[in-house]
Parts: structure tokens; C-alpha cells; sequence
């Protein structure tokens, strides 16, 4: 194809910055990755994949290397904090056609994703410099003393861009105001479903991943200048203590608690020059609606189209990329942001509209994302 001596730069090896790097390979290209982490750092805890991450895997040809890892999710059940029934959602009604939602540790997921890449990803590398030069190539100084030219650097560094910073395309990230806490559990209750329980400020999610493993997934409101508790474990254990259908059996099995302080990117513009971020260094949202990697992974498969129709017109290609993916991005920022408020709703008013209509307002939230990218 037009364009295949493109020299191309992916600064970071997460799922975005794989993603890119698989769709690119898949277009012809072979662009560079490098990660600022060792290889160990690997990711931890695990993921939930909606339909739409699933058929954006699809299309970078990993149906096959996915299929025996973690577990189908079918439905969605919704209860209150004590566990009492409040809505069910049919996950492969609500994705037929699409793909089927799946929960797997997300280890699983990067080495597949490192494996469709071919695992050439320079580690220990990071980007200290960039000098854009109006139209021509940009200047990329790393941390051991290299300098090297690229046509194309892509920022999939995440929520905490240095990419982003150093093109001058937007601030930092903001706290979105929540406490999360991510855990996998080997032998607990027996769990058939996605299953949440939601109190007042806080909810807890439990889904199976095969082999008598579960997913944990719990968060609590709390201020945006609020200090991470010194210890998860102990904190999961105070705030979630009262509530009753599975979690008392969770709580009782598990061993130690990943925590983090969700952030979220908002940004004027995505490109500048020929430096372009992707995923979270682009539009990084609280993890309510599992649409993170779901994001990440079409980007990849936008921009690698959009590459191959502008073949030779890079700043066209650029435009492109940006008015198919924001408004798509922006649904979910804006979702995110309902669903986080619904959250904090007074449960004595939440849960009867949720026995109500709950299975549409679930359904509401999700309905745009059964169009392709």
C-alpha cells in the first residue's frame, strides 16, 4: 500500500499502544513500540470486555487467541446491597450480533496482544523530547541519549501522557472523585453472572473468569483531593463489610486488593502536528461503563483505516481519525459521567426506578455501541 515507508513511533505497550501497533501491522506498516516500564510491570487484576471490545478484537484478527481465555458473560444482574434482585440485563441479547462480553485476567490479554505484535516492544525506553517541525518529521529524544526522526508519533501512554505534555496538547488528568479496588479470587462463592450489588456511594461487582476464579470490581464516592487509604485490603473490607448476597464469601477470600484513584482526559484537540494520542492519553474516563479498552482497541482500528484512505496525506488522515472517533468517545465520556450520578442517588429513590426501568436505562447506555466504530 501508498504510505508503507512511513516511519511510525508508539509510545506505550498497553492495550492501546498494542492495539495500534497490531492494526498498523495488519495495514503493512511496521511502526516502533517502546514502554518507559520493564516487562515485568505487567498489568494486573482483570478485565471486562463488552461486545464491542470483543468485535474490535475480532477485527484485529485475535478471535482465535482470545476464545480460551477467561469466561463468557451472559447477564447482568443488578441487586441492591443486600443482595435483593433490582433489574437483569441480557448481555447477549443486548450484544447479538456484535460479540459475545467476556471476563479474563488482563495478563491474558497483553500477552496476546504482545504475541500479535510479534512481541517487538523496546522496554525501559522512555520519551524524554519532542520537537515538532511544521509539516516535517518530529524530533524524538529518548532517556539513554538517542535521538531518532519519525513521520508519526502516536501517544498511547495513557491517562498520564508524556506525550500529551510534551506537545503541549492538554493538561493533567482529573480525578474523577472515586476510590476503585480490583481483586481476582481463587475458590470463592459460586457466581454464575455479572453480578453488582449497590449501596449508597459505593457499589461491588463479582463476575467468574473459569477455573473457579472471580473478578472483583468495587468502588466508593468520595471528594477528589481525597488520600488513597494505606491499606486496600483493610479499606474494601470497612466500606463493603455490611452488604450480603456474595460478598460477605468475597470479602472472607480475598487476599489482597489493587486500589487506584479513577482520572479522566478531556482534551481540545488529539493532534498536533504529527504527534497524535490514542486511548487514555486521549480520553480516559472513570471505568463504570468497561469501555476502556473497548475505546482503545477502535481507535486502532480507525486510525489504521483512516491511514490506509489518506494514503500520503497525513494531516488528513489525522482530521479524519478525530471527527469519526470524538463524538463516539464523547457518548461515553458523557454516559459515564449519568452513570457515576445515578450512583450516588439516594438508594430509597434509585432502586425502585431501577426495578422499574432499569433494564432500559442499562440498555440506554450501550445502544450507540452496537454500530461499528
Amino acid at each position: 500500500m501508498a504510505g508503507t515507508t512511513l516511519r511510525i513511533l508508539i509510545v506505550g505497550a498497553g492495550i492501546a499502544g498494542l492495539g495500534v501497533a497490531r492494526a498498523l501491522r495488519m495495514a503493512g506498516l511496521r511502526p516502533d513500540v517502546v514502554d518507559r516500564e520493564p516487562p515485568s510491570a505487567g498489568p494486573g487484576a482483570a478485565i471486562f470486555l463488552p461486545g464491542n471490545a470483543i468485535r474490535a478484537l475480532a477485527g484485529l484478527g485475535l478471535t482465535g487467541p482470545l476464545r480460551p481465555l477467561g469466561a463468557v458473560i451472559r447477564r447482568q444482574s443488578i441487586c441492591d446491597a443486600a443482595g435483593e434482585p433490582l433489574c437483569e440485563l441480557d448481555l447477549g441479547e443486548l450484544w447479538d450480533g456484535v460479540g459475545e462480553s467476556r471476563a479474563l485476567p488482563r495478563a491474558d490479554l497483553q500477552r496476546v496482544l504482545v504475541s500479535a505484535v510479534g512481541g517487538v516492544v523496546r522496554h525501559n525506553t522512555a520519551v524524554t523530547n519532542l520537537e515538532l517541525d511544521e509539516g516535517g518529521p518530529v524530533k524524538v529524544d529518548f532517556a539513554d541519549g538517542a535521538r531518532t526522526e519519525y513521520d508519526l508519533v502516536i501517544g498511547a501512554d495513557g491517562r498520564r501522557s508524556t506525550v500529551r505534555a510534551l506537545a503541549g496538547l492538554g493538561g493533567a488528568a482529573r480525578r474523577t472523585g472515586q476510590f476503585v479496588y480490583r481483586s481476582v479470587v481463587y475458590g470463592g462463592p459460586p457466581v454464575m453472572d455479572w453480578t453488582g450489588l449497590l449501596g449508597a456511594h459505593s457499589s461491588f461487582v463479582v463476575m467468574p473468569m473459569g477455573d473457579r476464579r472471580l473478578y472483583c470490581y468495587a468502588h466508593e464516592t468520595v471528594p477528589e483531593d481525597a488520600t488513597l487509604p494505606a491499606d486496600g485490603l483493610d479499606r474494601v473490607r470497612d466500606v463493603f463489610g455490611g452488604y450480603g448476597g456474595p460478598v460477605p464469601a468475597v470479602l472472607d477470600a480475598l487476599e489482597k486488593v489493587q486500589l487506584a484513584a479513577p482520572e479522566e482526559v478531556e482534551v481540545a484537540g488529539w493532534s498536533r502536528g504529527r504527534v497524535l494520542l490514542v486511548g487514555d492519553a486521549a480520553h480516559s474516563t472513570s471505568p463504570t461503563l468497561a469501555q476502556g479498552a473497548a475505546m482503545a482497541l477502535e481507535d486502532a482500528i480507525v486510525l489504521a483505516e483512516v491511514l490506509r484512505t489518506h494514503a500520503g496525506d497525513l494531516p488528513a488522515a489525522l482530521a479524519a481519525y478525530e471527527k469519526r472517533r470524538r463524538p463516539r468517545t464523547r457518548w461515553v465520556l458523557d454516559r459515564t459521567r449519568d452513570r457515576d450520578r445515578t450512583g450516588d442517588v439516594a438508594p430509597d429513590t434509585r432502586d425502585p426506578l431501577l426495578r422499574k426501568r432499569g433494564d432500559r436505562i442499562f440498555r440506554d447506555y450501550y445502544a450507540p455501541l452496537r454500530d461499528p466504530a
